[in-house]
């Protein structure tokens, strides 16, 4: 029952961190900046975007639940708190405010985090770890979009 409450808690924030993020970017993605930007042949249409973050916030939450029951911690609310901060501002900096050098340095830092997490701090959660995965993922990809654009424009 724990598990299902702090699932059900780190979904809210975690889906209220998407609307946040949402609603800093102004419509990016739709804006003539953005659109007359050389984009990476990669770069996934846009409703992927949607689809991956519903399901990167799901299992995230699952995994966050997980880990606050088996390794509660100050610094794991802090780290969260980075997570959530660069995750969110990362729209602000690279849609609404078109900075895409400090923007890939967030995404990089966010990334980082993900990895910090998988790796340093998942060793009480077992097989609950590899629902980063999906984050993981999907922000190297993110990564490689924001260097492409960073680079041919």
């Amino acid at each position: 029952m724990k598990q299902l409450k702090l699932t059900l808690l780190f979904l809210i924030i975690n889906f209220g961190g998407l609307a946040i993020g949402s609603w800093l970017m102004n419509n990016g993605p739709l804006t003539t900046w953005y659109t007359n930007l050389n984009q990476a042949p990669w770069t996934p249409p846009g409703i992927v975007f949607g689809i991956a973050w519903t399901l990167i916030m799901i299992c995230f939450s699952i995994y966050l639940g997980r880990l606050n029951i088996k390794d509660y911690s100050i610094k794991l609310t802090i780290i969260f708190f980075i997570q959530f901060i660069l995750n969110v501002s990362w729209n602000y900096i690279f849609f609404n405010q078109h900075l895409i050098l400090f923007g890939l340095i967030t995404i990089v830092l966010l990334t980082s985090l993900l990895f910090y997490y998988f790796f340093k701090l998942s060793s009480k959660t077992g097989y609950y770890k590899f629902l980063l995965l999906p984050y993981m993922i999907w922000l190297c990809i993110a990564t490689s979009l924001n260097l492409y654009i960073l680079i041919h424009n």
